[in-house]
């Protein structure tokens, strides 16, 4: 399977990166991870970076590229032009009454997107 994981620099994108790996280990899935340009995140290359570092440590291969411009509308666009067979975002947290709350990112793939979505939470 052709994964694409879109991450930033935050907590979550780093646990769905772990569980990502995990899984292109055991599956043999194509992984490509794309570091995303947020407001929340101040350097795209140190997060990149990070990323190889943790894809190195567990031995699978990976390509790591960075995306600039609006985080969702990207992550759509490369899924649909370069035939990506699923897109996993990290997120989805629950709010007290237990509704998931999406970050704008996450909501915006999940309507926009025309392949499937995995958000790991």
């Amino acid at each position: 399977m052709k994964i694409l994981l879109g991450m930033g620099g935050r907590d979550d994108g780093f646990e769905a990166l772990e569980a990502t790996l995990e899984r292109a280990r055991e599956a043999g899935d194509n992984l490509t991870v794309a570091v995303l340009e947020t407001s929340s995140e101040d350097d795209v290359d140190a997060v990149a970076a990070a990323v190889r570092e943790r894809i190195a440590e567990n031995g699978v291969d990976a390509t790591v590229r960075t995306v600039r411009g609006h985080p969702g509308s990207e992550l759509a666009s490369i899924a649909e032009d370069e035939g990506f067979d699923r897109i996993v975002l990290g997120g989805g947290q629950r709010s007290p009454l237990g509704k998931i709350n999406l970050g704008e990112v996450a909501e915006f793939v999940l309507l926009n997107a025309d392949v499937t979505v995995t958000l790991v939470r």
